[in-house]
């Protein structure tokens, strides 16, 4: 039988002014009609490339320089623009890693699913409408006659995910390239569009390549796997085999820094099999930085951050008649309370309320009923940004999304520098550049990362100016909105523990709000969990993983993927990850 999708000896490379960048070299995989074959490795070992290749989506410079690609034995590979635009979406479906960039700002959500299924399939407008309206559905989109509507902006990072995934699968492709399809996804709303997309695969027999960083969901839903590294395959074989019995030593050490959902420990495991470099640092120590010069972080209060019946409503339906106006009520009547020096996790599904509440408290958002006490201060009750300036830079917050929150146009150093600046801590434009090479030499990017622009780095890596930039207002409280939602085990061991370090060291107080419950269970010293904008629980981490009270509590640990099979222990020789 022919297979659905046939590579053989694939190189693509990268030509720059210091010579050619070998992305991908001498990659042969096949893939038949409804498998659902796992891509895995760490960032920059080639993963998001293979589906760029395929699709004929490689970005300038970068070329197919050896082998060929094949779909159901029609080669691909050398086809020119306009056959290539007669294949993706229609032939080939791509599922992108960030939907921010993935939608046109500019247009509903029904104009481009619309537009999508019109330009694919012979539907008239009344049909196409209807299967769009369908699709957001089948991903989990309440409501979605009303949020068909809407524009990429009214959407939260989950769901803008839910409608990039119905896109892509508007025009019955026989091939869907999923390209981290999950990353911005809770437990809940992950289960289901991973069920969504097996069920598609076996009903359909669409062929999928699953390119992720969770392990999680490869166990899940990929029939086998293939582990990458540094543009090579080092090992391909069925998942079972993969996860619990690897033969190289790079995929042990893969598998062995996946956060544990079973037990807390005490440090995340860093991933050890380092071709031709030296070990990275397990721990950094203070000592004498500028960070830890400075004042007591936590001195003068127990409680230090408070938030009291807080409500946020946006509105999504405008009229001149007051009464036929309609409001989402965001957040609904929450209050907690985060101790100094305390870690406090929010979790819950997409759309639950959880970023909205870090902007609450940071004064993105200025509330609709409650209050934010921080350090004894009402900062509902600030009128000006003047009053305000003082508390807002004793709290920094770090975002999900790294690329977009830093500005292109800046170099790293001015970046970082910026706070420093605006706050006027530092006494001269040389003691902030001081300052801004201390601080990333601390987050681990070396002071010659300064003259650099966001765009040179990778996803990991910008995630490190993100932290410097948060840190160089010297914070007394922190919060991680997603900090490392897009990054690999890896990467993510390493920010984790950067941050654990530096929460321990300064005595930070901390709000972590993610949706991977296995890293909340490892960062978090009290949780509480989230639903339709309402705080349903909060309880020290143990316990909520071990008893937890409420149902919808329980069901999300239900939830929670699964490594069956892996015995960690034994995975890495002589090396417990306990």
């Amino acid at each position: 039988m022919v297979a659905l999708l046939d590579i053989k000896g694939l190189r693509v490379e990268f030509p720059s002014r210091r010579g050619h960048v070998v992305a991908i070299q001498d990659l042969t995989l096949e893939l038949a009609p409804g498998e659902i074959l796992g891509v895995v490795g760490e960032s920059g070992a080639g993963k998001s490339t293979i589906g760029a290749a395929v699709s004929g989506l490689l970005e300038p410079p970068g070329e197919v320089t050896g082998g060929e690609v094949r779909l159901k034995g029609e080669r691909i590979d050398n086809l020119d623009e306009h056959q290539r635009r007669a294949i993706r979406g229609r032939r080939i479906g791509m599922i992108f890693q960030d939907p921010l960039t993935s939608l046109d700002p500019l247009q509903t959500i029904e104009r481009q699913l619309i537009d999508t299924i019109d330009h694919h399939l012979a539907v008239g407008e009344k049909e196409a409408r209807a299967r769009a309206v369908n699709l957001l559905d089948q991903v989990g989109i309440p409501d979605p006659n009303v949020r068909i509507a809407q524009y990429p902006h009214q959407f939260s990072g989950g769901m803008r995910q839910r409608v990039v995934i119905a896109l892509a699968l508007a025009a019955e492709p026989e091939l869907v390239i999923a390209d981290e399809p999950t990353t911005a996804l809770d437990v809940s709303v992950q289960a289901q569009i991973l069920e969504l997309l097996k069920s598609l695969c076996r009903e359909k027999q669409v062929g999928m390549i699953l390119i992720t960083h969770d392990m999680g969901v490869i166990a899940d839903t990929a029939d086998r796997v293939c582990v990458m590294y540094r543009g090579r395959v080092v090992e391909t074989g069925v998942t079972t085999q993969i996860i619990g019995a690897p033969r190289h030593d790079y995929t042990k050490s893969l598998i062995s820094a996946i956060p544990r959902p079973d037990r807390r420990s005490r440090r995340f495991p860093l991933v050890t099999y380092i071709e031709g470099e030296e070990e990275r640092p397990e721990k950094i120590d203070l000592g004498s930085h500028w960070l830890g010069q400075s004042r007591d972080f936590g001195a003068g209060e127990d409680v230090m951050l408070k938030a009291e019946d807080l409500r946020m409503e946006f509105l999504t339906q405008r009229s001149m008649w007051r009464s036929k106006r309609k409001y989402l009520r965001a957040v609904d009547d929450v209050s907690f309370e985060i101790r100094s020096g305390e870690v406090f996790g929010l979790v819950g599904e997409s759309g639950s309320g959880k970023s909205t509440i870090a902007r609450l408290v940071t004064g993105i958002y200025r509330p609709s009923g409650g209050s934010v006490t921080f350090a004894g201060q009402d900062l509902t009750a600030l009128k000006t940004r003047a009053e305000a300036a003082p508390w807002r830079r004793q709290m920094q917050m770090i975002f999900q999304d790294p690329f977009s929150s830093l500005n292109g146009r800046m170099r790293v150093r001015d970046i970082v520098a910026e706070p420093i600046h605006f706050h006027r801590l530092a006494g001269s434009r040389e003691e902030a550049q001081k300052i801004v090479k201390d601080l990333l030499e601390l987050v681990g990017l070396g002071a010659a990362a300064a003259v650099r622009f966001p765009h040179e780095f990778s996803g990991g890596q910008r995630q490190r100016i993100s932290i410097a930039r948060a840190l160089a207002t010297r914070p007394r409280f922190l919060i991680c909105d997603e900090p490392t939602s897009a990054l690999d085990v890896s990467i993510q061991a390493q920010i984790l523990n950067l941050l654990k370090d530096l929460q321990e060291q300064l005595q930070l107080s901390v709000l972590f709000i993610s949706h991977d419950l296995p890293v909340i269970r490892q960062m978090c010293d009290r949780v509480g969990v989230m639903r339709h904008g309402k705080l349903l629980e909060v309880a020290e981490t143990e316990t909520l993983f071990q008893r937890p009270s409420h149902e919808y509590s329980r069901h999300l640990l239900d939830l929670m993927p699964k490594l069956e099979g892996l015995r960690r222990e034994e995975v890495m020789e002589g090396q417990s990850v306990a």
